[in-house]
């Protein structure tokens, strides 16, 4: 598929292709990592309005389906712009340059817990073993420590351009985050 949107979530067990009188043609497939990708085909390329107004209308159509956790990726052409002051950093290179970016929400003194017999630091993202990053987090209902992954682990964070800033945080409703343990919290916090 040249031109194509992917849907990507937590791996489904009994994934079904998506209405096909709606979408035509699309293929389900699973990551390396484990995620479910629903890969949909455009019959052209989407200038950036058009992406956004279809990347929200098929939000509220996976919403409607009862999905909650998802990213939607709609592709580029050859033709997009590179800001040349784009930066790309690896590993733990964005912390040494920004410092940590995490609070404590609940205000109280405990920034350590331990997830599955070890000690963890919660509220502060990590390079991720399984997306791109992770974070630790108490769940404030359950009160357990809870693993929250983010991130396409092939993709870089293109926050320095101002119109890809934009798309991202409308596509993902950044204005309404959502709860700390959502991977749309720390994505849109990315952001």
């Amino acid at each position: 598929m040249e031109h194509f949107v992917r849907v990507v979530m937590e791996k489904q067990e009994d994934a079904q292709l998506l209405d096909e009188s709606i979408f035509a043609e699309q293929e389900i497939y699973e990551t390396e990592q484990g995620a479910t990708v629903y890969e949909i085909a455009l019959p052209r390329q989407l200038d950036e309005e058009e992406a956004n107004e279809y990347a929200s209308r098929l939000a509220n159509y996976m919403f409607e389906k009862g999905f909650e956790d998802f990213d939607i990726e709609i592709s580029a052409g050859d033709d997009v712009d590179v800001a040349e002051d784009e930066e790309t950093y690896d590993g733990d290179d964005f912390f040494e340059e920004y410092g940590v970016m995490w609070f404590n929400e609940d205000d109280d003194e405990i920034d350590e817990a331990e997830y599955q017999g070890r000690k963890v630091k919660l509220g502060k993202p990590m390079q991720g073993d399984v997306k791109k990053f992770k974070v630790y987090v108490r769940d404030p209902k359950t009160k357990n420590i809870k693993k929250v992954n983010f991130g396409d682990p092939n993709m870089r964070i293109k926050k320095s351009n101002p119109a890809r800033r934009r798309s991202f945080r409308a596509r993902h409703n950044c204005d309404n985050p959502g709860p700390r343990t959502k991977a749309r919290y720390w994505s849109c916090r990315k952001w």
